[in-house]
C-alpha cells in the first residue's frame, strides 16, 4: 500500500508565501521547502548575508522541531545563494548550526531568489 505524505506545518516560521507546505513527511523522510529569511510575521529580516542566513536556520530548526527531527537528522541540504563571494560567510554560519554533522550538500549561486533575499536553504532529513 502507498503511503501517504503528511504536511508538516508550525507557527514558529513563517507561513508559505504560495501554494506549497513547510514541509511535507514521507515515511522516515521529510523534506522541507526551501526557507528563505522571512520572521514568523513573513517580514524580511534587515541586514546582509550572516543576518539572513541565521534567520534561515531559525526557520528550519522550527520546522523540524515539529516533525520531532533536528539538524543531527538532516541527510542532505541544498543552499542556494545570490553571490557565491558570500559562500565563506554562508559556510561558517552553516557550520555552526550542524557542529561535527556534516549531511551531504549542494550550494549553487542563482540569479535570483524570492523577494530578492541573499539566501534559501532547503533539507532533506530522516526521522
Amino acid at each position: 500500500m502507498k503511503q501517504q505524505p503528511q504536511t508538516i506545518s508550525t507557527t514558529k516560521a513563517p507561513a508559505a508565501i504560495g501554494p506549497y507546505s513547510q514541509a511535507v513527511k514521507l515515511g522516515n523522510l521529510l523534506f522541507t521547502s526551501g526557507q528563505i529569511p522571512l520572521t514568523v510575521s513573513g517580514e524580511l529580516i534587515e541586514g546582509g548575508i550572516e543576518e539572513q542566513t541565521h534567520q534561515v536556520f531559525r526557520n528550519l530548526e522550527a520546522v523540524l522541531a515539529e516533525a520531532g527531527a533536528t539538524f543531527a537528522d538532516v541527510v542532505k541540504a541544498t543552499v542556494f545563494i545570490k553571490d557565491m563571494n558570500q559562500f565563506g560567510a554562508v559556510n561558517t554560519i552553516y557550520a555552526s548550526y550542524f557542529g561535527d554533522h556534516k549531511p551531504a550538500r549542494s550550494t549553487v549561486e542563482v540569479a535570483r531568489l524570492p523577494k530578492d533575499v541573499l539566501v534559501e536553504i532547503e533539507l532533506i532529513v530522516s526521522i
